[in-house]
């Protein structure tokens, strides 16, 4: 050591040295990048990495089909998870019993005027609202059967529609559109089934086509979608965390059973965008799950939904060019009188 370099200089010469090369290392591009912030993913990228990430976290197994409508028309699937398999559609079958009906409405068969007595000997229970009557007799139209079963998903509703379509007939008609797996599963007795199987990528098929007015006459498209898109439905998952107006936009059909494999609980629907135009559908079908006597928004699955549903939304891409637009209704709360 110099005679000039005192012990305290040294060591003060030691920390600055190695401060230097402290600042060094930390400014150095390695440790730059590790250091950076990744950007959020948005648009597709966000949609898959969401729904990976939730389908994870809620279990089970899942088959889904979840696709957007870019700004020249054109569909793009974004989530192709498993999409061909054929599966219990439960209460979202309702939208392709719901398409029966409304096919024989559209060849003049039936209107949605048409009334039938509401008989106490094929009320059921579970999901719905006629079955909380305690008396029956009523004449209703097929108009009304049609909004109990798709709003609140009622299940005597289902057996009314197979009083005007026989369960062979709705198979008919699904078959003569083009839908191979999408049937209801008949019983003995003809005006009765189960609600059947189909696949999430027909189940895309059929609300796309649903949006875009060519599954039914324009006329008999609104009718469904002005059912489905309303905000006194199902609110619990795809449209739990949104505004009113956000919830419009919306049409959903929610689908919940148990097997032998475990719980299911389904969600379809469509997206449209604030100027009416139809920008994304999704068709998540999800067994295997537990909380199998839970269902309500609490369930792992359909809090899954509702994580999802924001980030569809939040990410819808550009209006397509269409003149297939039918701006939502407005709620406006009524007072009485």
């Amino acid at each position: 050591m110099s005679a000039n370099l005192s012990r305290r200089s040294a060591l003060g010469l030691g920390a600055a040295v190695a401060a230097g090369v402290g600042a060094s290392a930390a400014s150095s591009p390695a440790n730059a990048a590790a250091g950076a912030v990744a950007k959020p993913k948005t648009g597709n990228a966000a949609i898959q990495a969401v729904y990976a990430k939730q389908k994870a976290k809620a279990g089970g197994t899942w088959h889904s089909h979840i696709a957007t409508v870019d700004a020249a028309g054109a569909i793009t699937p974004i989530v192709e998870d498993d999409a061909d398999h054929v599966t219990q559609g439960y209460s979202v079958q309702k939208l392709a019993v719901a398409t029966a009906v409304m096919d024989k409405i559209d060849r003049g068969e039936l209107t949605l005027g048409t009334k039938l007595d509401l008989q106490a000997d094929i009320i059921l229970g579970g999901s719905g609202i006629y079955f909380l009557h305690t008396v029956w007799g009523d004449d209703i139209t097929v108009a009304n059967f049609l909004t109990a079963m798709l709003l609140v998903s009622d299940n005597t509703a289902v057996r009314m529609c197979g009083r005007v379509v026989p369960a062979a007939e709705i198979n008919q008609i699904l078959a003569a559109k083009g839908f191979v797996n999408t049937r209801v599963e008949p019983v003995a007795n003809p005006n009765r089934f189960y609600l059947g199987t189909t696949t999430p990528r027909e189940m895309h098929d059929l609300l796309w086509r649903l949006a875009t007015k060519t599954l039914l006459t324009p006329a008999s498209c609104n009718f469904l979608l002005g059912i489905t898109r309303w905000i006194n439905g199902y609110m619990d998952g795809v449209r739990r965390t949104m505004s009113s107006e956000e919830r419009s936009r919306i049409a959903t059909k929610y689908g919940a059973d148990f097997n032998t494999l475990g719980a299911s609980r389904h969600e379809a629907g469509i997206m449209f965008g604030p100027d009416g135009a139809p920008k994304l559908t999704y068709a998540m079908f999800a067994e295997a799950l537990g909380d199998l006597d839970n269902y309500g928004a609490t369930h792992p699955a359909v809090e899954a939904h509702a994580v999802i549903g924001r980030t569809m939304l939040d990410n819808l891409p550009a209006s397509a060019a269409t003149a297939l637009r039918k701006a939502p209704s407005t709620f406006q709360p009524v007072n009485g009188g």
